[in-house]
């Protein structure tokens, strides 16, 4: 497989009502784009950088893969395999006949191929769906396929059920898509037993004297999650070390401070020095799991975690992570830790699975056992092969099932294949607080999952009449009191 390129992330539109549409388009877009650049797994300062010199090359899924050869034609014959069309060219292939165990595909980004009568499938990629330019009219035998393994703020619109119900096949973070990438973040469960990274407990109580307890490191403030607002008020009753651009304190070693650094050997020392680690997501929705979550647990720090509700089935073991949400209040949050920073015996009972080397959780075990990809395994496929090769089976399940003149298998999504609920601020952090004032990316993102409920509507009823319809008719939708 061709090697896939870093996207760059098109914030949807985050429009409050028509008479503002345009200013807060403006500005909205101009705030997200100082954070939103693509990984394909990457740092927590920013999402997507590439490896340097001596990386840990954990984080990166797609090796590359071998394509069969197509003997010289530029063009598959017609009638010879199905033809999976990505309609957002994720992976860059103007052609590829692809094996999927006993079945073959060809896959393309070349959309000259829409009205070819072989192409069965469509493939989106979530963060680059838009209304722009879709594949209609659509046919009866054509599939839609979402893969989507990033936030939701990358498009809101994805996240309702309108839309999600338009795909028949997907890939999400959700461990109920039909391929989950729950686990994307993750290498292998030694990494997690690993104690490449570990330092002793002794070590680190030394290292109190000019460390806080606490290490914090973002760069993409003021998320849907509202994390930087709890972060700041835990700041007000317990020390905390913060490296990024989102309430610094204080500075990297310069040679650590390129971003491209931050998955690099020497940062994760850094992080390693410290007891907890503030692991914070960019939104709160079930499954939606990243290297926030997993990285202090491959160190040997114990995270402090606040994102996904599902994070419990997720643990190595019952004790491996502090949970923000059993604790009331920073306040309360900030006294626990201060009573494990200072009790030894207590602080060792959440690394004690990784000093023993045992992962208790079955589910977490299983996932990792029967997942059909891996990250950065030259002996697997990579989560977007998978991905191609599930929608090219189904295809030619169907296939074989209308040959002998059976009905072919609907397959269609469901709300719980992609779902997060409305972002939520914290009631300590009123947005009209001085201390919050100028803060305007924050106090967008209610406004702005609001109003793609609406246009997930709108989308879902220009789709369902299958026409092309311009972009004009669009937010003419989204703006009518009704329809």
């Amino acid at each position: 497989m061709v090697r896939i390129p870093r996207r760059k992330l098109l914030p949807s539109c985050l429009c409050m009502t028509a008479t503002v549409f345009l200013m807060v388009t403006v500005q909205v877009v101009v705030e997200l784009g100082k954070f939103e650049r693509k990984k394909f797994k990457n740092s927590d300062l920013q999402d997507g950088q590439k490896d340097v010199e001596g990386d840990p090359k954990h984080l990166n899924p797609l090796p590359k893969k071998d394509a069969l050869a197509l003997s010289g034609r530029n063009k598959v014959d017609a009638g010879s395999y199905p033809i999976v069309l990505w309609w957002s060219p994720l992976t860059g292939e103007t052609g590829r006949l692809g094996q999927c165990g006993a079945d073959a595909c060809f896959f393309t980004i070349n959309r000259t191929f829409q009205h070819h009568p072989m192409t069965k499938a469509f493939l989106f990629y979530g963060t680059d769906f838009n209304i722009d330019s879709l594949p209609l009219p659509r046919k009866a035998h054509h599939d839609w396929a979402l893969f989507h393994e990033e936030s939701p703020k990358n498009n809101y619109k994805l996240f309702h059920k309108p839309v999600i119900t338009l795909f028949n096949h997907t890939a999400t973070f959700s461990r109920h898509s039909d391929l989950p990438l729950t686990t994307q973040y993750l290498e292998s469960v030694e990494v997690l037993k690993s104690l490449r990274y570990l330092v002793p407990l002794q070590s680190k109580n030394n290292l109190r004297q000019k460390l806080a307890p606490l290490v914090y490191v973002q760069s993409d403030c003021d998320p849907p999650s509202d994390r930087d607002s709890y972060v700041r008020e835990l700041m007000a009753y317990i020390e905390v070390d913060s490296y990024g651009e989102c309430l610094q304190n204080k500075h990297l070693p310069q040679q650590l401070k390129n971003p491209a650094s931050m998955d690099a050997d020497a940062f994760y020392r850094v992080l390693a020095q410290y007891k907890f680690i503030l692991a914070f997501e960019n939104a709160v929705c079930d499954d939606y799991i990243t290297e926030k979550f997993w990285r202090p647990l491959k160190l040997g720090v114990v995270p402090v975690y606040y994102g996904s509700p599902t994070i419990a089935d997720w643990l190595p073991s019952n004790r491996s992570a502090i949970l923000v949400s059993e604790f009331s209040h920073p306040r309360e949050l900030a006294s626990f830790i201060r009573r494990l920073d200072y009790d030894d015996g207590l602080y060792e009972t959440y690394v004690e699975w990784k000093l023993k080397g045992e992962i208790s959780n079955q589910r977490l075990l299983t996932a990792l056992r029967e997942r059909e990809w891996g990250v950065q395994d030259i002996n697997q496929d990579n989560y977007i092969d998978t991905f191609e090769c599930m929608v090219c089976r189904r295809v030619w399940a169907n296939r074989r099932l209308q040959e002998q003149g059976l009905p072919p298998k609907q397959w269609k999504a469901d709300v719980s294949h992609l779902h997060c609920p409305e972002p939520t601020l914290f009631a300590f952090s009123s947005p009209a607080s001085p201390a919050l004032r100028g803060r305007s990316l924050r106090e967008l993102w209610l406004p702005s999952f609001q109003q793609s409920k609406k246009e997930a509507q709108a989308l879902r009823w220009l789709v369902d009449r299958n026409q092309n319809f311009s972009s004009e008719e669009f937010w003419a939708l989204v703006f009518k009191d009704s329809f």
